[in-house]
């Protein structure tokens, strides 16, 4: 069987070793047309990319009237419910573990 081999790999003429079929010629031109569409779609996706990620400046708005310093902002009406009733905000637990609980002394 090998001696088959070889005498195949022999019959071979010099001048086609080497040489690309028509289906590397096909191979080539798809993959010549795959890289032209990513990088006409790429092209698009970088047009859209912001020419800087850094925040915008921000001014903190300042009030034209003493009255509006007194009007609430966002959060506050919660801040004022939580205020008032601390205890929702801490653990469930017995209460004897603070330090200056009756029941620790």
């Amino acid at each position: 069987m090998s001696a088959e081999l070889l005498a195949a790999a022999g019959d071979q003429l010099p001048e086609d070793v080497g040489k690309s079929g028509p289906l590397g010629l096909l191979l080539t031109l798809l993959l010549l047309i795959a890289v032209f569409f990513l990088v006409r779609s790429m092209s698009k996706h970088l047009k859209r990319v912001p020419r800087s990620f850094d925040p915008a400046e921000r001014f903190d708005e300042v009030p034209d009237t003493p009255a509006e310093l007194l009007e609430p902002g966002p959060g506050e009406q919660v801040l004022d419910e939580l205020r008032k009733a601390p205890r929702a905000i801490e653990s469930r637990g017995t209460g004897d573990d603070r330090p200056d609980h009756p029941a620790r002394e």
